[in-house]
């Protein structure tokens, strides 16, 4: 017979009580009131937060966007066809949040971060969508604005950059045209590709740039460069309106939500370069909008220009004249001016712009007159010589150094002796020249950053050499 003890009976009932650690759980849900056009009214949510994921009970996930008195407005990330009336959702306590990880570079992802190019799941870990700084490209459809940025990306190869590009609202077709690019040019080592192409759901369009940017943050926070750009975030407010439209909020100019303004600040305010307590990554993010026949004056245009540090402004004309780049240098304006430049480029390049601008005053005037006196004439050769040489192939960005070596070659003269169709041709040339018996150029240049005498009479000599020689073999 097995006496038991009462002493031994509460022990083990103590020792059960000191172990017991029963987490309880607290979820909030409710029911579906009504469903349609990518948007549920949701009935007992009262502690949910703006901008909140909540899950429905087939699996789709939205968020909460409308808090009103008696019933909440969700936009979903899905298609929602399972979705009844009458059916069970809960709230989930968190912001939306991607998962971001050294993994994603090389990769095409959609907004959800989830891969769409093919290759595979992605491992990564969790971090939540975080804050910004900016420089704008602006111009009409069709003027090379996508060209810029992604020769952008292309000039970041061997220096450490990671960059993203988000494809908002954009033709399958240019996105596959871009990621190729990238591709052929071995950028995609360093590039992480978001895109929700215009068929996709307007959340999801909505929701892109986030990802990207919080993909471009996981990075600057792990003390890496980082460049994002934002292709375009007119779509993105397009979107937004369409989901503000359904939810039936109340609207301001051009039929857009009151609060689209802070749709794109908190997102291009989160570019920023952090401190050196914090490691001194950073982020640039270059956002693209599209204008209507050259109006920056509409309500996404002067919404970004007031956000951004500046903008790069393309021109139609420009474009139709071939000039490529087709950036308009009376438009187009930097509020941080030369204080990112190295001091060798601000050396070369202080009187570029004046130049410039002067020759852009007299080619309108002598429209008009062809009696022009020699300084005129000299002047406008001058110019169109200089203009010349910013013409740039697309996907065949310069270095830095090279770019010093041309502004230097035309803003003191050395084009002027050449006709216009010659200039492209001779500046080709004087940089395989330079780059094949005075490779020491580059060499001072990048570890000094100084355009200094010594600088400046190596390369007086390789032009003079490389003119001779060109104008030898083109007289031939």
């Amino acid at each position: 017979m097995v006496t038991i003890r009462a002493d031994e009976i509460s022990n083990i009932i103590r020792e059960h009580i000191e172990q017991y650690n029963r987490e309880v759980k607290v979820v909030n849900t409710s029911t579906v009131l009504q469903v349609g056009n990518g948007i549920a009214r949701i009935y007992g949510l009262d502690e949910v937060m703006s901008g909140e994921l909540v899950e429905f009970e087939e699996g789709t996930i939205g968020i909460a966007l409308n808090l009103e008195s008696n019933n909440v407005g969700v936009v979903l990330m899905g298609g929602g066809l399972m979705i009844q009336e009458g059916s069970s959702v809960k709230a989930t306590g968190r912001i939306a949040q991607i998962p971001v990880s050294e993994a994603y570079l090389g990769r095409v992802i959609n907004a959800l971060a989830k891969p769409i190019d093919g290759r595979g799941e992605i491992s990564a870990s969790v971090i939540p969508i975080g804050r910004g700084q900016r420089e704008l490209i602006i111009g009409d459809r069709q003027t090379g604005k996508t060209v810029v940025a992604t020769d952008t990306i292309l000039n970041q190869q061997g220096k450490n950059v990671i960059c993203v590009y988000v494809a908002i609202g954009q033709k399958a077709s240019s996105v596959a045209q871009v990621v190729t690019t990238l591709q052929e040019k071995g950028a995609m080592e360093y590039t992480i590709v978001v895109a929700e192409t215009a068929d996709s759901l307007a959340t999801l369009q909505y929701l892109a740039p986030y990802t990207g940017a919080a993909l471009a943050e996981y990075f600057m926070y792990h003390k890496r460069h980082t460049l994002i750009i934002y292709d375009d975030p007119s779509k993105q407010a397009q979107a937004y309106r369409q989901m503000s439209l359904l939810l039936r909020r109340p609207l301001g100019g051009e039929a857009y939500p009151r609060d689209v303004f802070y749709l794109h600040s908190r997102l291009l305010e989160r570019a920023a370069k952090s401190g050196s307590r914090l490691g001194e990554g950073s982020m640039t993010a270059l956002p693209i909008v599209e204008t209507q026949s050259g109006d920056v004056s509409t309500y996404i245009p002067t919404n970004v220009i007031s956000i951004t540090d500046g903008q790069i402004f393309l021109s139609v004309n420009l474009f139709n004249a071939r000039i490529r780049p087709a950036i308009n240098m009376g438009i187009s304006v930097s509020r941080v001016g030369s204080a990112t430049q190295i001091k060798a480029m601000k050396q070369v390049a202080c009187k570029l712009k004046l130049e410039l601008a002067q020759f852009a005053e007299l080619e309108a005037f002598a429209q008009f007159t062809s009696d022009l006196d020699k300084a005129t004439q000299n002047q406008l050769a001058r110019g169109q010589r200089l203009r010349e040489l910013l013409k740039q192939s697309q996907s065949s960005p310069l270095t830095v150094e090279k770019q010093v070596m041309t502004i230097y070659t035309g803003t003191n003269g050395y084009l002027d002796s050449l006709e216009i169709g010659q200039v492209k041709k001779f500046l080709v040339e004087l940089r395989t020249y330079l780059k094949m018996n005075k490779p020491q150029f580059q060499e001072i240049i990048s570890s000094t950053k100084i355009f200094n005498e010594e600088v400046e009479a190596l390369l007086k000599d390789v032009i003079q050499e490389q003119m001779e020689r060109f104008l030898l073999y083109e007289q031939v």
